[in-house]
């Protein structure tokens, strides 16, 4: 069974091995393996066959975990086991794994490669657009896995289609695509090589952490088998275990890190548009803002504030004094984001430019000298953001803008995009001291520009970086916000973003959005309506449109729209306590914000490919409406506990489909049987009333349960709260027949500002008795309340 039938990688018969510390090295007649015990449930596949060097960007500060592990040879190869996994390795590097139960959950596919037959007649072939045709040959590494029974797929980052991958095929590099973005693309603007298995209970996840162009196939060639594969480089891939979806993806942060907790202000509602080219226009949407009640953190700045598209400067006749204007809505309680482009213009007399010619911080050709291309600026060049010397410059030029008032840098065009034709290959950056070409880095350029933008807003400000990204790798998110690019305003293109976000946050993305109402194409009053209430409870809140396209502000098209648009972004800044605990759990466990309904059901298999579900967080699930002109749905509710409809707060089992009505105004949301949901004041914007009492929504349910939950504050800003300045407090209640029972009790109590009251919002209480940390209160319109919390 495990005659060599792969030729793509020949490695021959297995000969032997050693263990050097936690590392198993294997040798192959034509190859060695390195397979490295992380911890009992994350094991790393390595041949240097392309360079002796690791290169990764993903990885960093990678902690292994020491744990016992047993070596020997079997029948035909040797087996390594774990305390969670079995991994037996033959002849060809064919690798089977195991759990302790011997459950087989992922093996080598050892039949011959048999893609489906595609035929064409006697005309030249031509890529159709966004999606390339492929050829298995080409590829310099190749890992087919046999296809397990009633096996689903997820991750791959920002992908179009459906929630489940099985039975697509993608195309890992970073593309600038103009076109309406359908289906059928097989590559858009990010690179995130990381799938999830999940077959008959047990999931798994297979990180392949090569920068080259890579290819996933989840049984579209062939139903017998899926694959990974790589135009170059060396085999370096994780296998992660679960056997939850969650511990897969916790295990996926581990190795490339956690999002770290955000800015409070950054999950505020957000307005941008290209553009608003000038300071008037600039200053009457702020102030319309303010008028109408709409709540709002943050303004963006497009290119048109540039001077000629020169990155880092002003453009002085738009934006006389952009230092007062910044300080004026700094006043009215406004953030403001500008845009910035890889691309410098080629311009003798430009600072920017004459720095980076002199030191030799652009990439260049194969001859050495410096590449250009075009962008908005016209000739342009590009910062290579592989040399450290390179970020270094480019972070300490984000003090410009900071200086300016700036709060928070967008990062576009950084696939990188380019207007006169891709980047060759072969073009030239240097990757500490080792030179390599764009075929190579071209993945990461996005991640390294935004890791080089981080430090220098870090170090400017001493604050939590505030970054938007459109290009990404695996590891970002210790960087960078994402936006999943120049989505249209269409139905469709709101259908798609809900499966495209859930599956960002299950590739470790968690902090991610889209352009609510869409970027290209014109909007109207219903589409602009459901998107803004699926933009409600995504973590990134931002309204986007393109130049050209009608206006796309909450108010611009009629008194009911801009009313729900207030309605849903004002429920948004009640929401923001039990975001930010969500944003905190995240940035410990890499539990995504936005996730799939089976993230936290994976039992119940009626969740595995719910496109237009998801919840938010751990206790509220959004059934948002994506189709025009519907005036109900029906939506699925998990089994395993009850949900409450947040309208009505009527009670329903789950593991049922129901009907719900859904006039223009109404998105679908309900609550989990038991939940708490700390929730805030009335605000235009984070900080403005400050509050010295906590209210938490209680949500019973008429079974008996016992619920816990961790609430979290600290400053919102600084990163004092490593040090300790924070404060932690862990709510229990216990819902028994004949009364309920809160305990409120504070964990850590090191930041300053504590609460003095906290009020208690009993829904379905159910005449019950009520205590709170064992004294009996009394309600008043489902309403309790107890004084000086911080005992």
């Amino acid at each position: 069974m495990d005659n060599c039938k792969d030729v793509k990688n020949s490695y021959g018969k297995l000969l032997g091995y050693e263990v050097e510390n936690n590392i198993v090295n294997i040798e192959f007649e034509e190859e060695k393996v390195y397979i490295k015990i992380v911890n009992s449930y994350i094991i790393n596949f390595f041949v240097p066959s392309f360079r002796k060097e690791r290169n990764s960007k993903a990885v960093e500060n990678l902690k292994d975990k020491n744990c016992d592990f047993e070596v020997e040879f079997i029948n035909g190869g040797i087996q390594i086991s774990t305390e969670q996994l079995q991994l037996k390795v033959y002849d060809c590097f064919k690798v089977d794994i195991y759990d302790k139960e011997g459950t087989r959950l992922c093996a080598d596919y050892r039949g011959d490669s048999k893609p489906f037959n595609r035929r064409y007649g006697d005309y030249m072939l031509a890529e159709a657009e966004g999606h390339a045709i492929n050829n298995q040959e080409e590829y310099k590494l190749y890992i087919s896995k046999n296809m397990e029974e009633e096996m689903y797929f997820y991750g791959l980052g920002e992908k179009t289609g459906h929630l489940n991958k099985k039975g697509y095929h993608y195309v890992n590099w970073n593309t600038d695509n103009a076109k309406p973005h359908g289906e059928t693309f097989d590559r858009l603007y990010k690179s995130i090589p990381f799938l999830i298995g999940l077959s008959k209970g047990n999931a798994f996840g297979i990180f392949f952490d090569n920068h080259f162009e890579t290819y996933f196939d989840m049984g579209r060639d062939n139903s017998e088998y899926y694959y990974f594969a790589a135009a170059d480089g060396n085999l370096d891939y994780y296998f992660i275990y679960g056997p939850s979806v969650k511990k897969v993806v916790e295990g996926y942060t581990i190795i490339t890190g956690n999002m770290p907790l955000p800015a409070l202000w950054t999950l505020g509602y957000q307005q941008c548009r290209w553009s608003y080219d000038n300071e008037t226009r600039l200053m009457e949407i702020a102030n319309s803002l303010r008028e109408k009640g709409i709540p709002c953190d943050t303004l963006y700045l497009d290119i048109d504030y540039m001077d000629g598209y020169r990155v880092f400067t002003w453009n002085k006749e738009r934006f006389e004094n952009p230092e007062a204007m910044i300080k004026t809505l700094n006043n009215m309680g406004f953030k403001v984001v500008t845009i910035i482009d890889p691309g410098v213009k080629v311009d003798k007399g430009y600072k920017i430019y004459d720095e980076g010619l002199e030191n030799g911080y652009f990439a260049t050709d194969n001859q050495g000298i410096v590449y250009r291309n075009e962008v908005w600026p016209g000739d342009s060049v590009y910062p290579d953001f592989l040399s450290p010397k390179v970020r270094k410059w480019w972070g300490e030029n984000q003090k410009i803008m900071i200086d300016a008032g700036v709060s928070g840098i967008w990062n576009d065009m950084n696939e990188p995009a380019s207007f006169n034709g891709p980047l060759p290959d072969d073009v030239m950056f240097n990757n500490d001291g080792i030179l390599v070409t764009h075929k190579e880095v071209h993945n990461i350029y996005g991640h390294m520009m935004a890791k080089g933008t981080y430090e220098g807003l870090k170090k400017a400000t001493g604050k939590r970086p505030f970054i938007v990204t459109r290009a990404c790798y695996a590891g970002t998110q210790k960087y960078s916000t994402a936006w999943t690019g120049d989505n249209q305003s269409t139905w469709e293109h709101l259908r798609m973003s809900i499966p495209m976000l859930m599956n960002l946050g299950l590739s470790g993305m968690a902090f991610c959005g889209t352009d609510v109402g869409g970027f290209g194409h014109d909007c109207s009053a219903e589409l602009l309506s459901r998107w803004v209430q699926v933009g409600t409870f995504t973590p990134l809140f931002r309204n986007h449109s393109a130049m050209g396209t009608r206006d796309q502000e909450p108010w611009a098209f009629d008194e009911i729209t801009e009313e729900i648009n207030r309605k849903y972004i004002k429920l948004r800044y009640k929401l923001l306590p039990y975001l930010y605990d969500m944003m905190w759990r995240c940035s410990k466990n890499g539990e995504p914000i936005i996730r799939p309904l089976l993230f936290n059901y994976q039992n119940d298999k009626k969740t595995y490919e719910i496109n237009d579900e998801f919840l938010c967080g751990e206790n509220i699930l959004v059934a948002p409406v994506v189709e025009q002109g519907a005036k109900a749905r029906m939506l699925y509710l998990p089994e395993g506990n009850s949900w409450i409809d947040y309208w009505t707060k009527e009670e329903y089992e789950g593991g049922q489909y129901i009907i719900k009505e859904t006039p223009v105004d109404v998105c679908p949301i309900y609550v989990k049987g038991g939940s708490i949901i700390p929730t805030g004041e009335d605000q235009n914007y984070i900080g403005e009333k400050k509050t010295n009492k906590l209210n938490i929504e209680v949500y019973l349910s008429k079974e008996n349960t016992e619920t816990r939950y961790h609430h979290y504050t600290d400053d919102g800003e600084s990163f004092r709260y490593q040090a300790g300045e924070f404060n932690h407090y862990k709510i229990k209640i216990t819902n028994l027949d004949e009364k309920v029972e809160i305990k409120f009790k504070v964990i850590d109590k090191g930041y300053k500002e504590k609460y003095e009251n906290v009020e208690f919002i009993i829904y379905n209480l159910r005449d019950k008795d009520l205590s709170v940390n064992g004294e009996v209160v009394e309600t008043i319109n489902e309403k309790a309340v107890i004084s000086n919390p911080n005992k």
